[in-house]
């Protein structure tokens, strides 16, 4: 049993916490209890709304900060990589949530991401078009706009650059071929695999995107470069030119 006064006996300390226990809610805050929880169980036996209270502290008048946190998940399907394409504007749109708790969220969120990036090898080979997606996944599927990249490879295939080469809007990024073929260049790349995310998570390639392929393809045959692949990143899939036998 958990309490907030004096400490009890070793059998009593020793009792298995349980989150619906009738002492722990009459002892406890609302805001407290997913602390109390991630001290006992760990924060793995937190719920997604849970874990968020502890972030935003306090909700608002007639609801619960887990409430809140609930409330928000839903509006975003309770799927995360929605929340962290929202600027802070967005978040402040919710009643309860003011410019710091949006800041303390998106913050949380980034950190998360960065995490899945350490995650990934330093140097990983790339054997299939899906160790080049797990590579790219945590860099481009969470994006609200696209974005243009290339992974460097040397003669083993193994990737020595992760490249951003361009930056454009929610519905396509220009590719200048020039660039592409000057930072593979630059970086005595033996291979390169092109990459861009669709925000949409629609995996099927535009005509755009198939003119991309044959200029990049035919300048990196001019320069003895290879073509791995071009990979179209979407949330929790993608689309390969060299698995779909268009390269």
């Amino acid at each position: 049993m958990i309490t907030l006064t004096h400490p009890q006996s070793a059998m009593q300390q020793n009792e298995q916490y349980t989150p619906t226990s009738r002492a722990l809610k009459e002892t406890l805050a609302e805001s407290d209890r997913p602390r109390e929880k991630a001290k006992a169980l760990g924060f793995s036996s937190l719920t997604t709304a849970e874990l968020m209270a502890i972030i935003v502290g306090s909700g608002s008048q007639g609801e619960s900060v887990v409430e809140l946190c609930q409330r928000i998940l839903k509006s975003y399907d309770n799927k995360l990589y929605l929340m962290a394409r929202q600027t802070i504007k967005d978040l402040t749109k919710f009643r309860g949530i003011g410019e710091v708790k949006a800041i303390e969220l998106l913050a949380a969120l980034e950190i998360a991401r960065r995490y899945q990036l350490e995650q990934v090898d330093e140097m990983p080979q790339i054997r299939t078009s899906a160790d080049a997606y797990r590579h790219l996944r945590p860099v481009m599927q969470d994006l609200d706009h696209e974005e243009i990249w290339i992974l460097v490879l040397n003669r083993a295939k193994r990737v020595t650059h992760r490249v951003r080469i361009s930056v454009g809007g929610t519905t396509v990024a220009i590719g200048d071929v020039k660039i592409i073929l000057r930072e593979a260049l630059e970086r005595r790349a033996e291979g390169i695999i092109l990459a861009h995310n669709h925000p949409s998570d629609n995996t099927s390639p535009s005509a755009a995107d198939d003119n991309l392929t044959q200029k990049v393809k035919a300048g990196c045959n001019a320069v003895g470069i290879d073509l791995v692949d071009h990979i179209i990143v979407c949330r929790g899939n993608y689309y390969s030119y060299i698995d779909s036998s268009r390269l």
